[in-house]
């Protein structure tokens, strides 16, 4: 959890305040001189009013440019950055046909396959010949091919339950399962810190939702215990069902779920167990299975496990992992699989072949070497950081490493000083993370090598200086590594 520093907090907030009274009074000018206009709707309502949509006008609008950056190439190591340019301010940008080399550290290529590959490449042109790019059918019509039937049947296998279920798009994975799970008399208890996709699924089921602190087990079990023994609002039944929510790696936290005091809690009131698994699985583990893996927890103690392949399978879609019995109940029920085109069979080959890479059924060891580089180069990366004074948040192992930034105006100056120095770096905000809590995100990948992760060590170093977030003392360089960074360089 992050622990905001007083005088961190007091400036960030006073610089918000600024950035607000401004953009108020800016408004209020605005709507006098545009006063002609705005009354101008014929009788519509506006869709947008001026306070809905005051942050993005006031705030984002002014840094948008660090934000939704396009790309000329596969997300590799390395990658192409198109550049752009605003003539009104940021209010607009305008792409150019100029493209920047930049060292990758946004994408959540973990282990290396969103580029091309020797063993998957030529697999996924070959599937693209034979089924084409769509289905253009859903599951139950005529959007099954025997390499849905294929994946399905290997997801299993790798994360060791009975059976899967696919679907075309990681988000819809969560928020169109939970309401097929669980629904009005059922009780759901949720991460704080869990996603979107997790929020909105929750939301849309129609259960009565419950919020637990942060990878916090105690406060896990004093939830439980009082809602067990209140029961439903109003009624006071019994809950037909009771489901607690977690991730396995916290995508804004870098953090690694606490899934045996988790699953402790959960058995002891029989509740079940629902893990998404999409930043860890195929990430974490000696053999890229994931959490369980990683933590010792036995896959038969989670109930329902969900993952999606966007990160380190370098493909699209999600899938549900659980017993032949769950799996039966969300193909007759669940929308996404009833009424969703069904996963494009090119995608659906990438992900066999990465996953077969993986398990070693590609004849080679790269999947053992991919997965033991991504552990190295997490832990050095995240060490470097540590010792060079910067706020990282995560745990060992866990390829995310958000560096906190706080203030509104070190977003953009980190964001964009490192641009110009070729290291494309993810800074996250409003409202994808709390207001106070700003951060640069950054996912490493098997595919860098020493000397990339070194350099973007020496340019986030500088940034850090010039902007001002070493938050901690910076730790002294001993002499045999300076000896290896004067080789290296």
């Amino acid at each position: 959890m992050v622990r905001l520093p007083y005088l961190t907090a007091l400036t960030t907030l006073l610089s918000y305040g600024i950035l607000f009274v401004f953009g108020h009074l800016r408004d209020f000018f605005r709507k006098i001189l545009d006063w002609s206009k705005s009354n101008n709707l014929q009788g519509y309502a506006p869709i947008c009013l001026g306070y809905e949509d005051f942050y993005t006008r006031r705030l984002y609008l002014r840094i948008q440019d660090c934000f939704g950056r396009p790309i000329a190439s596969a997300p590799d190591s390395w990658f192409d950055v198109v550049e752009r340019y605003s003539n009104d301010n940021n209010k607009t940008l305008r792409r150019t046909e100029k493209t920047t080399k930049c060292l990758n550290l946004g994408s959540y290529n973990y282990l290396g396959f969103a580029a091309a590959d020797e063993y998957c490449t030529p697999r996924v042109i070959e599937s693209l010949k034979q089924y084409s790019v769509s289905t253009c059918s859903t599951r139950v019509d005529g959007g099954t091919t025997k390499l849905h039937t294929e994946l399905e049947e290997l997801v299993a296998r790798f994360v060791g339950k009975p059976s899967a279920i696919l679907f075309g798009m990681g988000y819809v994975t969560n928020s169109a399962i939970i309401p097929a799970l669980i629904g009005k008399g059922g009780l759901i208890i949720s991460d704080s810190l869990n996603h979107n996709s997790i929020v909105n699924g929750a939301r849309g089921s129609g259960a009565t939702v419950r919020v637990f602190q942060h990878n916090n087990a105690p406060h896990l079990e004093e939830v439980l215990r009082e809602q067990i023994a209140h029961g439903q609002p109003r009624t006071h039944r019994p809950w037909k069902k009771i489901i607690v929510i977690i991730e396995g790696i916290y995508s804004m936290e870098g953090e690694l779920c606490k899934l045996p005091e988790i699953i402790a809690v959960c058995k002891k009131y029989k509740a079940y167990t629902y893990l998404d698994e999409a930043h860890s699985i195929g990430a974490v583990g000696q053999t890229g299975r994931g959490v369980c893996e990683l933590l010792g927890v036995d896959t038969a103690d989670v109930d329902i496990m969900m993952g999606t392949f966007t990160k380190s399978f370098g493909s699209c879609g999600g899938y549900i992992a659980a017993s032949k019995e769950i799996i039966q109940h969300l193909k007759r029920t669940c929308p996404a699989h009833l009424y969703a085109t069904s996963m494009s069979p090119p995608a659906v080959q990438q992900v066999i072949s990465a996953m077969k890479v993986i398990l070693g059924e590609d004849g080679t060891n790269r999947g053992a070497k991919k997965l033991a580089q991504i552990r190295e180069n997490s832990n050095f990366f995240r060490s470097e950081l540590q010792k060079m004074g910067f706020e990282v948040l995560g745990d060992n192992d866990s390829p995310i490493m958000p560096i906190m930034l706080y203030n509104p105006a070190k977003i953009p100056a980190f964001s964009r000083e490192c641009l110009r120095q070729n290291v494309a770096i993810v800074t996250v905000a409003f409202p994808a993370t709390p207001l106070l809590l700003a951060r640069a995100r950054i996912c490493i990948s098997a595919a860098h090598t020493r000397e990339d992760l070194i350099k973007a060590l020496e340019v986030i170093s500088k940034v850090g200086d010039l902007v001002g977030i070493k938050y901690f003392p910076v730790e002294p360089l001993k002499p045999h590594k300076v000896k290896q960074l004067k080789k290296i360089e």
